[in-house]
């Protein structure tokens, strides 16, 4: 299969490939693939739902680089002490920043309180009410969208400015990518529509009422935007000669810190990062219907994928491995 071939395979799918909007690829320093369907052009961007949170992992990184997190076991709560605790409510303050980071936090109830923290006024202290429980740290990994709001918060605290400048002063523009601004609404029709709607969007991030970003969803990128993250971790942190962020921490950040179930493919699971083999340098942020940065350090590639809202795609790693990087 070509070039060609793939363009008209995508064009011609009913099945999982056919939402894809956007593939980007770097392979040796140098775009390999660009194209678009349905529409879309390169510029473009749209929400990457989960793909936020391979985001929040290297923005994480960056802070604890410059010194505003002590490391990733300080906790939780040394950055909300004007936070009123529920009472009765201990293990919240056992839980530390990389237990957010590996989705090994606990939080109280079976389902994540959308409506409850959805329609607050801020995010972050609404999911806050959440964290912990009465079993205590068990280790147990929990997948979080709401969950992981709370880096946000800290990552405020911590730097003294809201998230979206200091990722727009810290990554994207260092990685020359364009400034994402905040989204602005935060209604129940506009979040659906957020979620669904299928045309090509600002280069936007959604925030909360007080103009906090979402840490687990709501960040707008192009499959471009994505393909030049990953290229960031390829090249351990360096972008034209400039340290983004630490070697060290995308090391660690990458290493596998809990091994996933049948859900998640049973792929081992980093710092908000994936890493689908046992055996090989494969790495991807990942986001429902298909939203992908993929990385691969022994082809030396960088894949970045966009798709408009399908249900039931998570992952697009076989689809790249068998059908993009051969004609890259």
């Amino acid at each position: 299969m070509n070039k060609e071939q793939l363009h008209q395979y995508i064009s011609e799918s009913t099945g999982n490939e056919s939402n894809i909007c956007q593939i980007y690829a770097i392979k040796d320093g140098s775009t390999v693939f660009d194209d678009c369907w349905h529409g879309f052009k390169t510029i473009d961007a749209m929400n990457v739902n989960s793909v936020t949170k391979g985001v929040m992992g290297l923005l994480a990184g960056i802070a604890l680089d410059e010194g505003h997190i002590k490391s990733v076991d300080q906790k939780v709560m040394d950055f909300f002490q004007d936070y009123t605790v529920k009472r009765g409510e201990k293990t919240i303050y056992d839980v530390t920043i990389r237990h957010l980071l590996t989705m090994t936090a606990p939080y109280k109830g079976k389902s994540e309180p959308w409506k409850k923290v959805c329609t607050s006024q801020d995010f972050t202290l609404a999911i806050l009410d959440y964290l912990g429980g009465r079993k205590g740290i068990t280790g147990e990994f929990r997948y979080a969208t709401l969950g992981i709001q709370i880096l946000t918060g800290i990552i405020e605290r911590a730097t003294g400015e809201k998230c979206i400048d200091f990722a727009n002063r810290k990554l994207f523009e260092p990685l020359d990518l364009p400034k994402r601004i905040p989204h602005g609404d935060s209604s129940k029709e506009d979040q659906f529509d957020f979620f669904m709607n299928k045309n090509p969007r600002k280069y936007e991030w959604y925030t909360d009422p007080g103009g906090c970003v979402t840490a687990g969803w709501g960040l707008c990128m192009s499959a471009k935007d994505m393909a030049v993250v990953g290229e960031l971790v390829l090249n351990r942190g360096m972008c034209d000669g400039r340290r983004i962020v630490s070697e060290s921490y995308l090391r660690e950040m990458l290493t596998p810190h809990i091994k996933l179930g049948e859900r998640f493919g049973h792929m081992n699971y980093g710092y908000l990062w994936y890493k689908p083999y046992d055996d090989r340098e494969v790495y991807a942020a990942i986001g429902d219907s298909g939203n992908i940065i993929y990385v691969n350090k022994e082809e030396n590639a960088s894949v970045g994928i966009t798709g408009t809202f399908k249900p039931r795609i998570f992952d697009r790693v076989e689809f790249i491995e068998e059908k993009v990087l051969p004609v890259l």
